[in-house]
């Protein structure tokens, strides 16, 4: 029986999608050392079994080069990302994101730079909204 496809990345699964959009595309050996150098030690058998899992979903596509695989990311990582924080917002905050905004700037010491950059998005995207 075929797995549900979830529509958002695990937190695991994101990881091994971050090595794959870095490296565009990557062998599970060179995955499981990019995972290991960020502190990830993972058996070869568990990076395969999580890759089959990803093909599975539709996240990544593989193929075969000699007598290895290459894995290659299949979806967008803006994309992803997005997906990623609309669920958030649906599951976490009930759909409110002033909630999310509210929880992320009480929580995190976030640098003027940065909070100039939230502000920048914010009155672009109220330009936007205007017109």
């Amino acid at each position: 029986m075929a797995r549900w496809k979830s529509r958002t990345l695990t937190e695991g699964e994101l990881d091994f999608m971050q090595v794959l959009w870095k490296a565009g595309e990557a062998t599970p050996e060179v995955i499981q050392e990019m995972l290991y150098a960020d502190g990830r030690s993972l058996t070869g058998g568990t990076i395969r079994n999580v890759l089959a899992v990803m093909m599975e979903k539709g996240f990544v596509t593989r193929r075969k080069l000699r007598k290895t695989h290459l894995y290659r990311a299949k979806v967008d990582e803006d994309q992803a990302l997005k997906d990623l924080a609309q669920d958030l917002l649906v599951t976490a905050f009930k759909g409110s994101e002033s909630l999310m905004i509210g929880a992320l700037l009480k929580n995190r010491d976030i640098s003027p730079e940065k909070l100039e950059d939230i502000e920048r998005m914010i009155a672009d995207r109220k330009g936007r909204d205007k017109r």
